[in-house]
């Protein structure tokens, strides 16, 4: 057998494996052999911290024993069953997300991601409503199915909109205002009368539903202004229209509370999730769903569904990952330290920087935006981004970066001696860019 080393393993991911979101001919990918708690390394001996949860969804760290222990005696005693059975893992993890659900939800339908739970709610919403428009952000990202793509608003919609029925409006983001606003509560207002407008002109009773991520997270971590989602949820109910959540991302702990709506104080028709629900350990998502949808389709035939819907060692997964969430007040962690000493630290880290244009976010899930202009706002170059990721890297610090910001995103579990440390990182290697700054 070949020794195992950083090159060896590199070579066999370039000559075998496709990847995602890429040109393929010049990829240089990162190894990693190995990871425990919040920190990772690779076949060299080299080890990060990790301030990404890769891809916002190891909320509770890699490799925590009792997961791990309720996969191994999973497999041991069934390791897959058909969608259309009763099986003990599934009931259980649909029992403990219901119960971390507001009041008048009931039912969980699993899916395998959070784009095939965004695709099953817009179903979902379709089939109940009789209508066929979704609205959704041009400032979001659903998904890479069909109608999550559709429904995303960046741009790689673009070269994928093969979904009907889609139309995007502008959300709320103040720093790049569409609306000319100067003040939060400027920005709440005028988005939510050019969303009505929207919903106006594009036909209230051809429109299913909205979709909307709670805190648009790939985005920019664009945490809504306060009365932004109550006025969403009100123009939903004026006008018949389902409300979905997209909680993917900022759901089960990652903003400081279980779900990120609660902190807005609104209760959607649909809830979508996935990532968190079981720190991303095996693939699963799924759609939690009102009672009142629910019932709909107690004698009304429900057209969707999945080989691998409500997999038993995913489920495994989803019950031992909450119930260590709920023990070891994990939520409460991630409230503490994300607003705390993370946030402190960005901020503190904004006023020594030439380079950070704005710090937002909720628990620890944080961005700094970065600019090369203050006053104009202009964003830091894609350039010089990509340099500043590669300089986190190799200081051994894993970052999620996207256009100009960095998404300080940790996971719920980390401690305060840990984001010191990833925070002292982020300061040295701002410090050697700020000459970028005008």
């Amino acid at each position: 057998m070949t020794e195992l080393n950083n090159q060896a393993v590199r070579q066999l991911d370039r000559e075998y494996v496709f990847h995602s979101w890429s040109m393929q001919g010049n990829l240089n990918p990162l190894v990693i052999a190995g990871a425990k708690g919040c920190e990772l390394w690779d076949y060299d001996g080299k080890t990060y911290l990790d301030f990404s949860s890769q891809l916002v969804n190891v909320n509770l760290g890699y490799q925590h024993p009792r997961v791990l222990a309720a996969m191994k005696e999973q497999l041991e005693t069934l390791v897959t069953i058909a969608p259309a059975t009763a099986n003990l893992a599934r009931g259980e993890a649909a029992k403990r997300i219901i119960g971390l659900a507001p009041e008048g939800f009931s039912k969980v339908f699993f899916t395998n991601a959070g784009a095939d739970a965004n695709e099953n709610a817009i179903r979902m919403a379709r089939m109940y409503t009789g209508r066929d428009k979704v609205l959704s952000a041009y400032r979001s990202y659903h998904g890479n199915t069909g109608s999550a793509i559709a429904a995303t608003g960046d741009w790689r919609r673009v070269p994928n909109e093969y979904s009907r029925g889609h139309v995007h409006f502008f959300n709320p983001y103040l720093y790049r205002s569409e609306f000319n606003a100067t003040t939060e509560q400027e920005e709440c207002r005028r988005a939510l009368a050019h969303l009505r407008r929207m919903i106006e002109c594009e036909g209230p009773s051809s429109i299913a539903a909205i979709l909307l991520e709670s805190i648009p997270g790939t985005a920019g971590i664009l945490v809504p202004p306060e009365g932004y989602m109550k006025g969403v949820r009100a123009l939903a109910d004026e006008f018949n229209i389902i409300l979905i959540l997209d909680e993917v991302m900022a759901g089960f702990g990652r903003t400081g509370s279980w779900f990120a709506f609660e902190q807005d104080g609104i209760v959607p028709d649909l809830i979508t999730f996935a990532k968190g629900v079981n720190a991303g350990y095996v693939p699963a998502g799924g759609v939690i769903i009102s009672d009142r949808i629910a019932h709909y389709f107690d004698d009304r035939f429900f057209a969707g569904g999945l080989t691998y819907s409500g997999h038993p060692l995913a489920m495994a997964a989803i019950v031992a990952t909450l119930d260590a969430m709920k023990d070891e007040g994990i939520v409460e962690n991630a409230a503490l330290i994300g607003n705390g000493v993370l946030r402190q630290g960005l901020e503190a880290l904004a006023e020594r920087s030439p380079l950070v244009g704005d710090v937002r976010g909720r628990g620890v899930f944080q961005a700094l935006e970065l600019v090369s202009d203050r006053v104009k706002k202009t964003p830091l170059a894609a350039g010089n981004m990509a340099e500043i990721k590669g300089a986190l890297t190799e200081a051994g610090l894993l970052s999620f970066v996207v256009e100009n910001r960095i998404h300080v995103v940790p996971p719920c579990t980390i401690n305060a001696e840990q984001v010191k440390k990833g925070l002292g990182i982020l300061q040295d290697v701002l410090g050697r860019f700020a000459h970028l700054a005008v």
